[in-house]
C-alpha cells in the first residue's frame, strides 16, 4: 500500500478523534447529509483529490478556510514518516507568518500520531536567517524515526538553500517575495522534491494568478486544483462544520451560512476573491483592443473575410436550386483562396454555428514551422439554411491541405453539423465541442497566450475586433463570451471570437492527414428538421456563461 492510498484510507481512525460524542451528535445527521458527504470519512472529496495528485508541481487556488492546508499536513506527516525507499523525505513549510507555521506543525503532529508514526515532540529551534544579517529566527520542527523531519521556515528564500525535501508555500499570493521563494524551492526538484502552492487570490496581476493562467495555457507544468466555497460545500464542507459542532445540517441552514459569509465581506469584489477564486480587478475585456489590433494584418499577410447573407425566401427555394446557387458561390468566392493554401503546411479550422439571428463563422488557420498560426480564411454566413451550411463547410474542409483538426460548436442546433463533420472526417480529426464554463476556464488562457506571444495573425476587420473584445471575465472568474451584442447593427454575438478560439483549440488535436472517399448525401437526412429560430436564440445565450 502506497503512502497516498494509506492517507485516503485512515478516515475512520481520525474521525473518532474529531467527531463529537454521541451525546452531542444528532443521530439523524447521517441520513440528512447529501450523497457526496460521508460523516465517517475525515477527508472531504477535494482534500482527497489534492493528496492523491502526485504531480511534482501543483497549485491550489481556493476559498478561505476550506482545510486544504490541513490535508497537506497529513501528506507531509506520511512522507516524512516513511522510509527513504518508500518515498520518504523531508517536508518544508513556508507560510507568511509565525502563527500559520505553528498551526501547520500542530496539524502535522496530530496526523503523525493518528498514522502511528514514531515522531518526537514539536521542537522550537533557532534558525539563522542569512537574509537578515544572521538574525536568529524561531522555527518549529518535528523529527521522525525515519530520519526525516517536517520544518516550518520563514519566507526568506535563502532559508531553502542547501535543503532537500518537498516544499509547501502556503498563502503564496501574499508572499512579498514569491518569485524568489519559488525559485529557491524549484531548485530542490532536481533531486525529486515536489513543490506545492496553496492560496486564496490576491489580485489579477499577482504572480500566483499568473502561474495559474500560464499553466492553463500550457506554458507551465503545474497541476491546478480550484476549490471555491461552492465546490467545498458540494463536497460537504458545511456538513463537516455541523458534524464538528454537533448540530443538525439542512440545506436552508447551509444557504444562510454562505449568505452571511458573503454579506460580511466589505465589497462584492472582495467576496468573489475570498470565496470564489476570482482575483480582483478581473472585470472588463479579456483581450485589450491594443493587444487584438497588434495581431491583425492586412489581406496580404492574412486571409480575407468572406461574407454571405441570404434573405428569408432563400430557404424556400427548391433544394436543387439552393445547392447550385451555393456551389457557384463557393467556386467563385472560396476556391481561388483555397487554391493558394500552402500544400506543405498543416491546417486547422474552428466553427461557431448559428442559423438565424447570429452568424456562423468558419476560420481556417495555417500552422507555420515555428508554430505561428496564420488565419488564411474567415467565412461569415448569415441566414443560411442548414443543408447549405453543411455544403459550404465540406467544400472548405475537403480542400484544406494536411488537415490537422477542426473544433466545432456542438451546442444546440450546431450539434448536427458537428456530428456530420465527425462522421465524414473522423473523430480523431473533428472535435464536437460543448462550450461550457469549465471549457472556457481551461482553454481561454491558451487562446490569450497566442495573442500575448505573437503566435497568431488574424484579419484586420472591425467586426472581428468587436467580437474579440466581447470576451470578458465573468463574476466567477472565468474568461468567456459576455451577454452582449456586437457588430455595427448589433447582429452578432461575438461569433468570430468563438470561431478563432475553437481554431486555436483545434491545434491541440492529434489528427493526421488521411485519404478518404466522401459518402454521397442521401435525401432523407435533413439537418434543419425540428429547428427553429427560438432554439438558435437559446443556444446563443448558452454560449456565454452568465
Amino acid at each position: 500500500m502506497t503512502i497516498k492510498s494509506k492517507v485516503l484510507g485512515v478516515a475512520t481512525a481520525v474521525a473518532l478523534a474529531i467527531t463529537p460524542t454521541a451525546s452531542s451528535f444528532d443521530p439523524s445527521y447521517e441520513a440528512s447529509c447529501l450523497s457526496r458527504f460521508d460523516p465517517k470519512e475525515v477527508l472531504l472529496g477535494y482534500q482527497k483529490r489534492w493528496i492523491a495528485d502526485e504531480s511534482p508541481l501543483k497549485i491550489a487556488e481556493k476559498s478561505r478556510r476550506t482545510g486544504l492546508t490541513w490535508a497537506e499536513a497529513a501528506d507531509a506527516a506520511l512522507t516524512a514518516g516513511a522510509a527513504r525507499g518508500q518515498g520518504g523525505t523531508n517536508h518544508f513549510y513556508v507560510g507568511s507568518n509565525k502563527e500559520m507555521a505553528r498551526e501547520f506543525i500542530d496539524a502535522a503532529a496530530m496526523w503523525a500520531k493518528v498514522f502511528d508514526k514514531a515522531a518526537g515532540e514539536i521542537q522550537e529551534e533557532m534558525f539563522v536567517d542569512d537574509g537578515q544579517d544572521g538574525k536568529e529566527i524561531l522555527t518549529f520542527a518535528i523529527y521522525f524515526a525515519s530520519g526525516f523531519k517536517i520544518q516550518a521556515l520563514s519566507s526568506n528564500p535563502s532559508n531553502l538553500r542547501g535543503m532537500q525535501g518537498n516544499v509547501t508555500i502556503d498563502e503564496a499570493a501574499f508572499h512579498d517575495r514569491l518569485a524568489e521563494v519559488l525559485k529557491a524551492a524549484l531548485a530542490l526538484t532536481m533531486w525529486g522534491a515536489k513543490v506545492r502552492l496553496i492560496s486564496t487570490h490576491n489580485g489579477i496581476d499577482n504572480l500566483f494568478n499568473e502561474l495559474i493562467n500560464d499553466s492553463r495555457a500550457g506554458k507551465k507544468d503545474y497541476s491546478i486544483h480550484r476549490v471555491t466555497l461552492d465546490d467545498a460545500c458540494s463536497d460537504g464542507l458545511y456538513q463537516r462544520i455541523c458534524q464538528i459542532r454537533g448540530i443538525a445540517w439542512s440545506q436552508a441552514a447551509e444557504d444562510e451560512w454562505k449568505a452571511k459569509l458573503l454579506k460580511a465581506t466589505a465589497t462584492e469584489e472582495d467576496a468573489l476573491e475570498e470565496y470564489f477564486c476570482v482575483p480582483k480587478s478581473g472585470g472588463g475585456s479579456y483581450l485589450s483592443r491594443a493587444l487584438i489590433e497588434s495581431r491583425m494584418a492586412s489581406i496580404e499577410q492574412s486571409g480575407p473575410v468572406i461574407r454571405l447573407e441570404k434573405k428569408n425566401d432563400f430557404g424556400e427555394w427548391p433544394e436543387g436550386l439552393r445547392t447550385a446557387e451555393i456551389a457557384d458561390w463557393c467556386s467563385r468566392e472560396l476556391l481561388p483562396i483555397l487554391l493558394t493554401l500552402d500544400q506543405s503546411r498543416p491546417h486547422v479550422f474552428g466553427e461557431d454555428f448559428a442559423r438565424s439571428g447570429d452568424l456562423t463563422v468558419i476560420d481556417v488557420g495555417e500552422i507555420a514551422q515555428d508554430l505561428h498560426i496564420k488565419t488564411k480564411l474567415q467565412v461569415e454566413l448569415k441566414n443560411i439554411p442548414f443543408r447549405q451550411q453543411e455544403q459550404i463547410l465540406f467544400y472548405i474542409v475537403d480542400r484544406l491541405p494536411r488537415l490537422r483538426g477542426g473544433a466545432m460548436d456542438a451546442r444546440g442546433n450546431g450539434q448536427a453539423l458537428a456530428e456530420y463533420a465527425r462522421d465524414r472526417y473522423g473523430s480523431e480529426v473533428i472535435e464536437c465541442v460543448m462550450l461550457s464554463e469549465s471549457f472556457y476556464r481551461e482553454q481561454m488562457p491558451r487562446f490569450k497566450s497566442h495573442f500575448e506571444d505573437a503566435l497568431l495573425t488574424i484579419p484586420r476587420d472591425d467586426d472581428t475586433r468587436a467580437d474579440l473584445q466581447a470576451l470578458v471575465i465573468n463574476k466567477r472568474g472565468t474568461p468567456c463570451l459576455g451577454d452582449v451584442r456586437t457588430g455595427k447593427e448589433k447582429e452578432r454575438h461575438g461569433d468570430a471570437a468563438i470561431s478563432l478560439f475553437l481554431m486555436i483549440y483545434a491545434t491541440t488535436l492529434d489528427g493526421a492527414p488521411i485519404e478518404f472517399t466522401p459518402i454521397p448525401k442521401s435525401d432523407h437526412r435533413n439537418p434543419n428538421a425540428h429547428a427553429s429560430a427560438h432554439e438558435d436564440d437559446d443556444h446563443q445565450l448558452q454560449r456565454g456563461c452568465w
